[in-house]
């Protein structure tokens, strides 16, 4: 009796054990995280984006940056470097994806942690070690910088493109690809009508998370010695001589862009969902 009596007051009842652990107060510490390092710094970026030197709020460091040559011509640039990033990380890891998903070899969790590993890796060893690499092979990495930025920028993004599509093309149900060989399609209509529409999810997935890292990701551009700017580097010059209103500004047409982006690929993702849901029926 007694040491039931202390498991009650310890523990307390089933029903205040139910209130303690309910769903609301386990995301309390997330809220709190969220709110320290996620709702404050956008608010603290969007107050300097609008606002003048003396505080006012003023759309001129918008004016300012449409109106620079500078300023889009950095833009247009970071979005040449992600496009090229983004095609040639889908170009090579769509063929890799759909051989780890349907392949039919032993030993496949092994071929996965070979692409998975690189992650675990800082960016900044591995695209050290492909530096070094390339500086044996050009003697100078000055006389081809975009061609090393976008091999450096491929090398560090593809594993995330790699990922979503296996995803997506672990999902796919293979009696549409038998059903689709039986009604007499060839290999390129099976690949073309069902196969890439059902992995459309995937690569939007791979898309996003490629192709907005890499029009801010001037770390590359700096270790292979490429004296051009991208977006991340203009915000990082903003903010290392103290101009936080010009670099806020930047970060917030960034933040406008990916949420664009990301609703733009949010409603694409429903519709093919809806569509798969419609064959399947």
């Amino acid at each position: 009796m007694i040491k039931k009596e202390l498991y009650k007051n310890w523990y307390g009842s089933g029903e205040m054990n139910k209130n303690l652990f309910s769903r609301k107060q386990l995301a309390v510490p997330y809220a709190i995280f969220l709110l320290l390092f996620v709702i404050i710094p956008l608010l603290v970026l969007i107050y300097f984006g609008f606002t003048d030197e003396n505080g006012n709020i003023s759309f001129a460091n918008f004016i300012r940056f449409f109106g620079s040559g500078k300023t889009i011509g950095t833009l247009l640039y970071s979005i040449v470097i992600a496009l090229f990033t983004t095609v040639f990380c889908l170009l090579l890891a769509y063929p890799a994806a759909f051989f780890l998903a349907k392949g039919n070899f032993g030993k496949k969790q092994a071929f996965i942690m070979m692409f998975v590993l690189p992650m675990w890796i800082n960016f900044t060893l591995r695209i050290t070690a492909l530096k070094e690499i390339l500086t044996l092979l050009e003697g100078n990495l000055a006389y081809h910088p975009f061609f090393n930025t976008i091999l450096c920028m491929v090398y560090d993004f593809l594993p995330f493109m790699i990922l979503p599509l296996y995803q997506a093309l672990c999902k796919l149900d293979n009696s549409l690809i038998e059903a689709a060989f039986d009604l007499g399609a060839s290999e390129f209509q099976v690949f073309y009508k069902v196969v890439l529409p059902l992995s459309v999810p995937g690569i939007i997935s791979g898309v996003t998370m490629v192709f907005l890292p890499s029009m801010t990701n001037y770390v590359v551009l700096d270790m292979v010695y490429n004296s051009t700017y991208i977006m991340g580097s203009l915000i990082g010059s903003y903010f290392s001589s103290y101009d936080w209103n010009n670099g806020s500004v930047i970060s917030v047409i960034l933040l406008l862009m990916i949420g664009a982006v990301t609703l733009f690929s949010g409603r694409i993702t429903k519709q093919e969902q809806a569509k798969r849901a419609r064959v399947l029926k």
